[in-house]
């Protein structure tokens, strides 16, 4: 593998994306690393590797959807349905650069297709939807829902952003799984095509994206995120405007949890006390574990 994908200690490198205009505005486009976060993930949900690369799709879809369509404090939450072995799956992301999500069942691992790459397709599958959901902060959330296309993730936010936000766009999105689960490398791009756009651009773009390697042999081979648009475009004019940290981040915490458990009909909490002696609750996100004594569901009675 490349040097330049490890730090001089041998970490890999932080993951980070950029955002950039292309062609005089012709076109937006971004690109992620996300190979840290995407192990986080697998490791917080213990994931086989169909998986693994289906869930790191759709947080590094997620991640780069959010940086385009959200400013500020807003966020979104984008959930997947395709019938499939991974079940339903749900991220959470926001114009920050942090994202957080988890699957149904995390324990699909299919045999390898005949280009011997993950078989994402088929552990999600088709028959269903992806659903996103947008708060602005301004009220009732906003959700637009689309048919699945191939369950590959890329081709799904690329069909979503079309229908949905009456953008076109390209998404691509990569995980290269390890023989021993763990993530070689995970990363994405997204490119939107502006209303000032020529036909010969975009046509010269199009078969631009047939020809490039997948985003996680780039990735392999050792290019950043900012080497990846210069690849696609190739000689085109690439003006870089940002470049922000991204990673899995969980805002779940004891209080919160303890304001669920405090919205149960008092009977529910005694009976957890009576019966329990206590309470256990479960990030589903995270994995992360909150233990409520006797006492801390008293308290919370107490505070009904």
């Amino acid at each position: 593998m490349h040097s330049r994908f490890f730090d001089e200690s041998g970490y890999k490198m932080k993951d980070y994306l950029v955002k950039s205009i292309v062609n005089d505005g012709m076109f937006r486009a971004y690109a992620v690393s996300t190979t840290n976060l995407v192990q986080e993930a697998q490791q917080r949900h213990d994931s086989w590797s169909a998986a693994t690369a289906a869930l790191g799709r759709s947080l590094t879809a997620t991640l780069l959807l959010s940086s385009s369509v959200l400013k500020g404090e807003e966020k979104l939450t984008v959930k997947i349905n395709g019938g499939g072995p991974t079940g339903t799956i749900v991220i959470d992301g926001n114009a920050n650069g942090t994202v957080k999500g988890y699957l149904q069942n995390s324990h699909v691992s299919l045999p390898l297709k005949e280009d011997h790459h993950i078989d994402v397709g088929q552990a999600v599958g088709n028959a269903g939807v992806m659903a996103v959901t947008k708060d602005m902060g301004l009220g009732d959330p906003f959700t637009g829902q689309v048919g699945l296309v191939s369950g590959e993730i890329g081709d799904d936010f690329t069909y979503y952003l079309a229908q949905s936000e009456q953008i076109p766009s390209a998404v691509g999105v990569s995980v290269f799984v390890n023989p021993d689960e763990t993530v070689g490398v995970a990363g994405g791009f997204l490119i939107q095509v502006m209303p000032d756009a020529t036909d010969d651009a975009i046509d010269k773009l199009q078969q631009r994206l047939k020809e490039i390697p997948l985003v996680s042999e780039m990735l392999r081979a050792g290019k950043t995120p900012e080497e990846i648009l210069k690849d696609i475009f190739n000689d085109d004019e690439i003006k870089f405007l940002d470049k922000m940290d991204v990673k899995f981040e969980c805002d779940c915490s004891k209080e919160r949890f303890g304001d669920s458990i405090s919205a149960l009909p008092l009977q529910d909490i005694k009976e957890m006390m009576e019966e329990d002696h206590g309470a256990e609750a479960v990030c589903r996100f995270c994995g992360n574990k909150y233990v409520f004594s006797e006492a801390d569901l008293q308290e919370i009675i107490d505070q009904k």
